[in-house]
Order: structure tokens, then C-alpha cells, then sequence
């Protein structure tokens, strides 16, 4: 990513244009400018292209972004995301089917990595695994962020990676549930009314106080920044509190999964 980055530099200063300037014919923050200069972000080659229009180069740096190895351990559409996530001073995850990656244990991390199909390899999957886990430091920040999670309680069920790796799991959130900055809650099962059938998505706050949203899809993912749009989100991950267990009913429910054979 830093060649790429490199060479998109090179080429805007050859062209006599500021990151500012530059930024502004492509329609982008100048902040995803630098960052892709300086090798922080992964050039996605529909940026690419705007560039070589932008820049009047012949498909150069489209070539670049579409040829660069596939070597890193972060999808590239989720990579934006993962910068946010470090510094973010607010942070509310809705999840359905996991638990969120923050609060996995390694061997919970690696066998839902392993779960994907087509199956990646091992060497693949341990350094997935070893980011997932990287991420969990901002639990222990100086500082850290203040952390909200709503789980649908199909994902403390299933018993990805086994009893062992299960129990493990149950024992970690029941942990974390205690934590001064987080509150976790259970969305039960059986209930008459769900904010949530659309899928999970996360809510994020900026330490410049933008509001963000992230969501993932099979393939991909969104990070929204049209504020009526996280105005939606938030109005829906505000309608899950409401339906979920409260921490006190969340915390039991853990014991009592905790106790079962």
C-alpha cells in the first residue's frame, strides 16, 4: 500500500495540486487523501480511477490498485472502518449471529474465521485472528470509548468451536458485562416486536463528534456518513435497548447459560 500510496503523491504533486485541492475535484475528505499516501489506507480502484481522470494519467494508478497483492489481513472495504474504531470516543454494536468482535475470546475469533466459506487457510485465518484480537485493545485504553452491545441471543447459542470454546465465550462476555464502560445487553428470542430485523450495524462517534454508521453485507460493507441516514440507525439501535434485557436480566441470562450442561 505504501508504493501505491507513493505513487499517488507523486503524481498530484506533479500535477501542482494540493491534498486539499486534489480532495475536493475527487469529492473526498482530504483525511482519505493522506491517509492513502501514506500507505494508511488501501487505494480501492473506484477511487483509483477518479484519480487517473482527475491527474489525466492513462489508467496508471487504476492498475496499481487492482493489481496490489492480496496480502493484507483487512478486507480493503473494511479497513476505513478499522481506522475509525481505534479512535473513537463512542461506540454502539448491534449484532445477530456472533458476538461482536470485540468482546470474542482468540479461540472463539478463530473458529468463526474459520467458518467462511471458501476456506481461507490457516496461516490466513491466525493472522485475522491476531488483528481481531489487536482491536480489543481500546478496552483498555486510558481512556476507553464508551461501549454499548445488543446481541440477539441466537448468537449464545450456537456453539461455534464447541462446548469448550462455547463456555469459554459465555464466561469472557459474562466478564465483560461487568466491565465500567460497557454495557451489554441480550435481545431474547420470542419477542413480539424487533427493531432489528435488517441486520447488524454498528454506531460510531468521532473524536471530532461526527456520528458514523458501519454495516457489512456478505461481500462487503457501508460506512455511512449522511447524517439522516445514522439518524435512522440510531433511532432503531435506540428501539433495540428498549426490547432487549436490561444489564441486570442480561447478566442472569449469561449465569444461566453458564450453568447449563
Amino acid at each position: 500500500m505504501k508504493m501505491v500510496g507513493a505513487l499517488v503523491a507523486a503524481a498530484r504533486v506533479a500535477a501542482g495540486l494540493t491534498q486539499r485541492a486534489f480532495a475536493e475535484a475527487l469529492h473526498i475528505d482530504m483525511e482519505t487523501v493522506a491517509s492513502i499516501e501514506q500507505g494508511r489506507r488501501t487505494l480501492m480502484p473506484n477511487v483509483a480511477e477518479k484519480m487517473d481522470r482527475v491527474l489525466g494519467l492513462p489508467g496508471l494508478l487504476t492498475v496499481a490498485a487492482n493489481r496490489m497483492p492480496e496480502v493484507d489481513t483487512v478486507p480493503a472495504w473494511a479497513e476505513e472502518y478499522m481506522e475509525r474504531e481505534v479512535e473513537a470516543l463512542a461506540l454502539s454494536w448491534y449484532d445477530t449471529l456472533t458476538v461482536p468482535g470485540l468482546l470474542q475470546t482468540e479461540n472463539y475469533a478463530r473458529a468463526v474465521l474459520g467458518c467462511r466459506v471458501p476456506f481461507v487457510g490457516t496461516e490466513k485465518i491466525e493472522r485475522q485472528t491476531a488483528h481481531r484480537i489487536q482491536r480489543q485493545k481500546i478496552l483498555t485504553r486510558p481512556v476507553p470509548p464508551t461501549l454499548s452491545f445488543i446481541i440477539w441471543e441466537p448468537a449464545l447459542r450456537d456453539r461455534i468451536g464447541g462446548d469448550e470454546v462455547y463456555r469459554e465465550q459465555l464466561g469472557h462476555l459474562r466478564a465483560c458485562a461487568d466491565l465500567p464502560t460497557a454495557s451489554i445487553q441480550v435481545l431474547p428470542l420470542g419477542i413480539t416486536a424487533h427493531a432489528g430485523l435488517d441486520g447488524p450495524f454498528i454506531l460510531l462517534e468521532t473524536p471530532e463528534f461526527q456520528h458514523l454508521a458501519y454495516s457489512e453485507t456478505q461481500r462487503g460493507s457501508f460506512l455511512v456518513r449522511d447524517p439522516n441516514e445514522v439518524s435512522i440507525l440510531t433511532q432503531k439501535y435506540a428501539m433495540l435497548r428498549s426490547q432487549a434485557l436490561n444489564f441486570t436480566e442480561t447478566k442472569d441470562l449469561l449465569d444461566r447459560l453458564l450453568g447449563e450442561p
